[in-house]
């Protein structure tokens, strides 16, 4: 009997994977990013790859849409609804380039993103991970 095929994971288990990493972001920030969708797509549509001028798919392994909260009105509607976005294959390749933990990749992505919807910018993130080392 031959052996059965590894399958990558599936679009549903990075969701699995993101909803762990996101209970186990601290009770001081979740309160604030509780309303926040997060969704796992393949790959980017076509309008964010223009917009964001990438050169591949694969060049974008998450996105935050949205206000950030700095930019918030009080009277935001429904319409102002904040969503993460993580891009299974742009991560599986990540994943496959570097064998780090798939969870750790995740978690790292969703975390990059809730910093936008706080409105921090990568170079804020990026110090503040450096300085978190």
């Amino acid at each position: 009997m031959p052996d059965e095929p590894i399958l990558p994971p599936s679009l549903d288990d990075l969701e699995s994977l993101a909803r762990e990493a996101f209970e186990g972001i601290p009770p001081t920030l979740a309160r604030f990013v509780k309303d926040v969708e997060i969704r796992v797509d393949d790959f980017p549509d076509e309008e964010t790859e223009k917009e964001m001028e990438l050169e591949s798919p694969f060049d974008l392994l998450g996105l935050y849409r949205g206000v950030a909260l700095p930019n918030k009105s009080v009277s935001a509607g429904a319409s102002d609804l904040d969503r993460i976005f993580l891009y299974r294959r742009p991560i599986l390749d990540y994943w496959c380039e570097t064998n780090e933990d798939l969870y750790d990749i995740v978690r790292h992505v969703l975390i990059h993103e809730i910093g936008h919807h706080f409105g921090f910018s990568d170079a804020d993130m990026e110090r503040l991970e450096n300085e978190a080392e």
